[in-house]
């Protein structure tokens, strides 16, 4: 293969790879919203269980049947994962904190630090430098952030740490998540299934004792066959949207990852300007969605067709997104 044809195919599997985490992104916020709006299900964490359960089986028995590979569990798999559990979990609960007790604009426009933080974040641990445009639209779309926000400045101490926290474990998670894909014997699967593995007793734990794994086992809508289906489509979107995730990681930066879930954020919040009837239309809103979408826009341009950030990696290749989908058919 010449340079310029690897040069090609790895520009478009970090087009690809995004395009599939948006999608699947996306995709998830619809299923998750009829489970918890129109079936009324009453456990946000329960629904992280079987996500995570999902995320264990699908990998093991992958793993078992020879089609993936990674590192068997030994004594050194907590010391490679670390901090990926903790931060994973800190993520959840203030992700779910913050939702409850701020309004939508305010909660839109705190979210959006997540991307300065992970820009920061990875030149400081990954020693990763940002030529001077891709700045220049990271701090439009915050800024844009803070304009679509202006008109709704409540101010709430808790909702705000809460969200605050929120991005940093965010930020956090996605460049350690870039780190550890670079750890020899974990690679992308040793990465999901061992951060799901660890987490996922601790948080049976906690639903336990907050009494929400009694009110999920004791919901109604279990003797619903299409409640089912959604429960566990829902499931396997999870496990499908961590590996989008992680392919996403993979090949581009942790920046780039954040920020295409910042753009389907907005484009979330433009549908919902027509469908759903929740949103409340002003124009310093309007404005500052625009300026947001495009920088993130501009910021896609650069990425994808200037070959800033290009690196051809002398890595394994993963699966691709169309193997990946025909063998297996987040709140913000």
């Amino acid at each position: 293969m010449t340079l310029n044809a690897e040069v090609n195919r790895a520009r478009l599997m970090k087009f690809v790879s995004a395009a599939f985490y948006a999608f699947c992104s996306f995709f998830i916020i619809v299923v998750n919203k009829s489970i918890l709006t129109e079936y009324k299900f009453p456990s946000f964490m329960f629904l992280g269980i079987g996500q995570m359960t999902a995320t264990i089986i699908i990998l093991y028995v992958a793993k078992m049947s020879k089609t993936i590979q990674f590192q068997d569990f030994d004594k050194s798999i907590p010391g490679k994962i670390f901090p990926l559990p903790l931060l994973y979990m800190g993520n959840h609960v203030t992700g779910l904190g913050g939702t409850k007790k701020l309004s939508l604009p305010m909660f839109t426009v705190l979210r959006k630090f997540t991307i300065l933080l992970t820009m920061i974040m990875e030149s400081r641990i990954l020693r990763k430098s940002f030529a001077r445009p891709l700045v220049c639209s990271v701090l439009a779309i915050v800024v844009g952030a803070l304009v679509a926000a202006s008109s709704d400045l409540s101010f709430n101490a808790e909702g705000y740490t809460f969200v605050l926290l929120n991005d940093v474990f965010t930020a956090a998670s996605g460049v350690y998540t870039k780190k550890k894909l670079g750890m020899e014997g974990l690679g992308k699967y040793g990465v999901l299934f061992y951060n799901a593995f660890i987490i996922i007793i601790p948080t049976v734990l906690a639903s336990a004792y907050t009494g929400d794994l009694q009110k999920a086992l004791s919901f109604e809508g279990w003797m619903s066959v299409t409640f089912i289906f959604h429960f566990l489509l829902s499931c396997v979107m999870g496990f499908i949207l961590m590996y989008s995730i992680i392919l996403c990681s993979f090949y581009n930066t942790a920046l780039t990852t954040t920020v295409v879930g910042a753009i389907k954020n907005v484009a979330v919040m433009y549908i919902g300007m027509f469908i759903g009837g929740d949103y409340i239309f002003s124009w310093t809103n309007f404005l500052g969605l625009n300026i947001c979408i495009s920088a993130a826009l501009i910021y896609s341009y650069i990425t994808f067709h200037s070959g800033s950030e290009s690196n051809v990696k002398a890595a394994e290749d993963p699966p691709s997104v169309n193997n990946t989908e025909s063998h297996l058919e987040e709140k913000t």
